[in-house]
Order: C-alpha cells, then structure tokens, then sequence
C-alpha cells in the first residue's frame, strides 16, 4: 500500500500537559480509521497535525506530494452571507455542477431538502451541517479527515453518510480518518481503530465492536486494568453479541471470539426484576397521551390526534426527521407545554426529568465546583441496589478526584452534559427523558452512562440520533415522520430509514434520490453469478484457514499463561511474538473474508 502521510516522532503540549508524545504512525491507501479515546486526550489535535493545520512541537508530519487532503472542523466554517448554493459550489452554473454524478449524488443525500437560495447564517445547525460536508465531498481528495461529521446529523442522515463514505472509493485506494462518538458509524465504515490515549495511539483492526474485542483480548492478556473498566467491556461486549438483530450478521469468526470471551457475563439488564422495581415505584399509571392534537398556529400540527402511553420500567427510543416534534414531543410528557385538545393522563407518583439539548440549566450553579453542586443535591445515592456517595458517583461517570473540585464554568461541553445527567439521577426520578445525549460524549463516557442506565429502575425515553445508543438502552423505538402521528417501529431503526426512503419515492438510503439537479446517478450492476460462486468458494476457504489460526491461538494462549504462571518471562515473550503473527495472519485473513462478503452482499 502506497503511503499517505503520517506523522514522525511528533509531540504535542498545551502548557503542562503533554497530549503527543513522541508518537509515529502514518495513514496508507485503502485505511479506513476511526479515532477514540477520552476528551481531551488528543484526537483532534492529532487530526489537524495531520492535516496541516497545526504544527507539532516536535518532529514532523509527512505528505505524499500530489495528496489532496480534506478536513471537516467541528466548528462552523462557512460563511454565513452566501446562499446554500453559493456556499457549496460557488460560481459555477448549475450546468456545471450537475452535470457530476459524484455532485448530484452529495446534493441529493444532504442538501435535497434545504433551500438552495437562502442564506447560510438563517440555517439550523443540522443544516450548516449538511452544507459544510457537502462542500467537502464534492471534492476530488485522497484524504478526507472528519472530526465529529455526525454531529446535528438525523439518523438518516448519518445512514446516507456511511453509505456514501464505503463506496466513494475502491477498497484499497485513498485513505478516511473519522473522529465520531457514533459507534455504529464506527462500525460501519472503518476497518481500523485507533485509540488515543496518554500521548499515545494504540492501533486495532476493526471498527468499533472489533476494537471493543480486541481491547478486552489485550486487557486480559496483559492484566493492567482495573476490574471495574473489564466489567464495563465486557458487559458492552455481551450487549453487541445478545443485542440489536443487526449485530447477528458479523462474521462468524468475531462471534465466537466474542461467545468465548463473554460466556459467564449475564445480560446488560435483568428486564423483569427493573419492571418489578419501576412498578413499585411508580404504581400501573405513568403517562398517557390520549387524542392529542397540538398546533402552534403554524397551520400544520405538530401532533394530530395521537395516543401514546409509558408502562412503568418501559425504555423507548424515538426517532424522526428534523422538525417532527421529537423534542416537543418530551415537553408535553413533562408538562412543559400544554395540548391544544386532547387528554393529558399523568400518575400520582410519576416525578419526571428532562436532559435537554442545551443544558441551560447549569447556568445557576456556574461558579460552583462541580462536588459542591453533585453534594447540594445529596451526598449519596443507590445505584443497583448499593449505596454510593456523591465523589464514588461522579467518579463513576468519568469525573476523577481533581476534576471534581473544577468550577462548573471552566466544564468542556461533554463535561456539563455529564453533570447535568448526574444531577437529574441525584433528584431519583421515576421517568427520565434524555434529548439527544450523547452530543459532546466520548465513546467511553457513553458505555458508563448505559451502563449505568441499566441499573435504573424506571420509565426511560430517549431522543437520539445515535442508533447505537437507541438499540443498547432501549426496548424498542417509535418514528415521527413529520405528519402529525407516531408509528411504532417493531424492526427498529432498519424500520424507520426503510420508512423514509419509501416516503421520498423509493431507493436506497445509501443512494438517495436527485432532488437538486437534472439526472440521476446511474445505479452499478451487481457481481455475475461466476463472481458469486467464486466468492463464496473463496470464505469457505478463507473460514478454514481462520479456524486452524484460532486454534493455534488458543493453544498459545494456554502456553503463555502456563509459562507466565512459572515466571518464564522470556517464553512468555517469544510465545506473544508468535501470537502477534498469528493474529496479523488471520487479521489479514478476516479482510479477504470481508471482501467476498461484500460481493455477495452479506
């Protein structure tokens, strides 16, 4: 594979504190990473060492000399006195532009549906969204760099972004370098993860549940970290195996991997002793919404003669496109906003709470340290049956000892979204509706917070973009497609994009429809019945060599802790040479699986 660009013996600090440490890795043709890691431990500081648009303190980054290079920011670059139109392609006509396939086809997908002419500053964030990556795909790059590309994106959006990332390019050409909290777009588009981490990069191959694996494999054999993080690991493992029906399609070779690893670890939830729990405490009413119409004089209702009931212990996940009242929707079940007609039915002992998008609510207590306002509320709190004081709680949600005596005010957004989450568990409410929580999360901080969740004894709604998040802490989902009515989604979030697609006229998500520009993208003729048969030859073969490898594996893993037991260090570390080429060997063998899979569109 022919080089990118990379980084040299880099280093990065910000005052005292080192983020990159003498660190080298580089970025070849065919690599598909996805970063994570902690905030604020370097992913995005090493994205734009990457890309240019910082220098490092020490060593270099290097650069194949003709590799064009993209990178989307976090923050809103765009200027906000151009149109859409303007913004994305400039001068040209629009004979021009559409005349593209590649164009047309990144118009239809993020912008179809925004106003060409209107002013980027009058746009929602979703929007601005929407239009800065337009303005980078339509480019001709060999690298593109997204830092948070999912942020203020629908689920639709992200569906048609994944999509469009795994088929730009031939699978050993060009190079992605993500950084997103989303798991499941980790999963879908990377075939690498790097984890960031103390001034350094560990590198995985995989994406998301593959890292998770890998990580888990790579704590147990080294036995360097805490049991609390194993559990936490582990227990996200068995969700990825037991969990959404999506996650049964991985190949077989990750499934028994993770069947071996995870076999003594009960469910995320016990689900009948949380609705035992949630139904004492909240008797059989909970909230009811029955023939509800809602109309803010628009002219068109947000709802339109809907009823929805919460059961006590339920968790439901909703989706739906911009504008469709989801937040609304929270407002009316905590009894924010009153229903133009239509009952309203609320149990006596029903006590709501809210995580809204903006986290206002901290405001108050900004001058505060962040213990002082967790102790204001209460200084202990039961969390799966035990009983934990305010320091043990915060640590468990990512707040370390010094951390805790921050001032709330010098919080990162993350941060304040944590704290607000903790002040609501604090107050022990008995249904708790969370919008949009994981907007500034790192992946880490979101398994603490589902795991937490898990233990929580009560009605859960959640407005979410993330998918991942949806299929992990809820039971099921409900869609809002912007007509005024709830659907019920028994095939979850496959359901609702399959919904939308057919409500703008058929087609594939990941190839949506022209709505900008004249054409359409010609769709590619599928693999030939021969390209079939000799791909399915081909993961017959490749699955009896892993299962040979596996074998092995295990047979070093049984000699490594046999030497290791009897100090035979040396052993120890010619056998876990031998493991790592073993493990690179079915690591490149799993690639060649992957490939003949995509062919026959496994």
């Amino acid at each position: 594979m022919a080089h990118l660009l990379g980084a040299e013996n880099v280093s990065m600090s910000f005052g005292t504190r080192t983020v990159l440490d003498a660190l080298s890795l580089g970025l070849e043709d065919g690599d598909r990473i996805g970063m994570v890691g902690r905030n604020g431990d370097g992913k995005s500081t090493l994205m734009r060492l990457l890309a240019g648009r910082i220098t490092p303190d020490e060593g270099r980054v290097t650069k194949r000399g003709d590799v064009r290079v993209a990178y989307l920011d976090q923050t809103d670059v765009l200027d906000g006195a151009l149109s859409v139109g303007e913004a994305i392609v400039g001068e040209a006509a629009d004979y021009e532009w559409a005349s593209n396939p590649l164009v047309r086809e990144v118009m239809g997908g993020l912008v179809g549906e925004v106003d060409w002419h209107a002013e980027v500053a009058s746009l929602s964030g979703g929007q601005k969204r929407r239009v800065a990556l337009a303005k980078l795909l339509i480019g001709d790059h060999e690298v593109i760099m997204l830092d948070e590309p999912t942020n203020h994106l629908d689920v639709e959006g992200v569906a048609w972004l994944a999509a469009h990332l795994k088929n730009r390019w031939r699978a050993n050409a060009n190079g992605l370098l993500v950084v997103t909290h989303d798991r499941w777009f980790l999963d879908e588009i990377c075939t690498q993860t790097w984890e960031v981490h103390d001034g350094t990069v560990d590198a995985f191959d995989g994406g998301y549940a593959a890292y998770v694996l890998a990580r888990a494999e790579r704590d147990r054999t080294a036995s360097v970290v805490e049991s609390k993080r194993q559990q936490l690991v582990k227990k996200e493992l068995a969700w990825l195996r037991r969990g959404a029906p999506a996650r049964t399609a991985k190949p077989k070779f990750r499934i028994e991997a993770a069947n071996t690893l995870i076999a003594d670890v009960p469910a995320a939830r016990d689900t009948v002793e949380l609705n035992k729990m949630a139904t004492a405490r909240l008797g059989k009413d909970v909230l009811d919404l029955e023939n509800v119409f809602l109309d803010f004089g628009t002219g068109k209702p947000i709802f339109n003669n809907i009823t929805f009931r919460l059961a006590p212990g339920e968790r439901v996940g909703i989706v739906g496109v911009n504008g469709s009242g989801k937040s609304t929707l929270l407002r009316l079940l905590n009894g924010q906003i009153e229903a133009t007609s239509g009952v309203i039915k609320r149990g006596k002992t029903v006590k709501t709470a809210i995580l809204t998008q903006e986290v206002k609510e901290l405001e108050e207590v900004a001058d505060m340290r962040l213990l002082e306002v967790i102790k204001a509320e209460r200084m202990s709190f039961e969390v799966g049956g035990k009983e934990v004081s305010a320091g043990a709680l915060a640590e468990q949600l990512g707040f370390g000892t010094d951390k805790q005596w921050t001032p709330v005010k010098e919080l990162s957004g993350g941060e304040r979204r944590r704290l607000q989450l903790l002040r609501l568990l604090i107050g022990e409410p008995n249904v708790l509706m969370l919008d949009e929580p994981t907007n500034d999360l790192d992946t880490d901080t979101l398994a603490a917070i589902e795991d937490m969740l898990d233990s929580w004894p009560g009605t859960l709604v959640v407005v979410s973009h993330d998918r991942y998040l949806l299929e992990r802490v809820t039971d099921h989902q409900i869609a809002l497609l912007g007509d005024g009515k709830i659907r019920g989604l028994p095939g979850g979030v496959d359901q609702y994009l399959e919904l939308r697609s057919g409500a703008q006229g058929g087609g594939n998500t990941g190839a949506p429809t022209d709505k900008t520009g004249p054409g359409t993208t010609p769709e590619a003729s599928g693999p030939s019945e021969a390209e079939r048969r000799e791909a399915r030859k081909e993961m017959n073969r490749v699955e009896r060599q892993m299962g040979k490898l596996e074998t092995l594996i295990k047979k070093l893993h049984a000699e490594m802790a046999t030497a290791s037991e009897a100090l035979k260090y040396d052993q120890v570390a010619t056998l876990n040479a031998t493991l790592q080429g073993v493990q690179s060997e079915k690591a490149e063998l799993e690639m060649t699986w992957l490939e003949a899979a995509e062919t026959l569109g496994e």
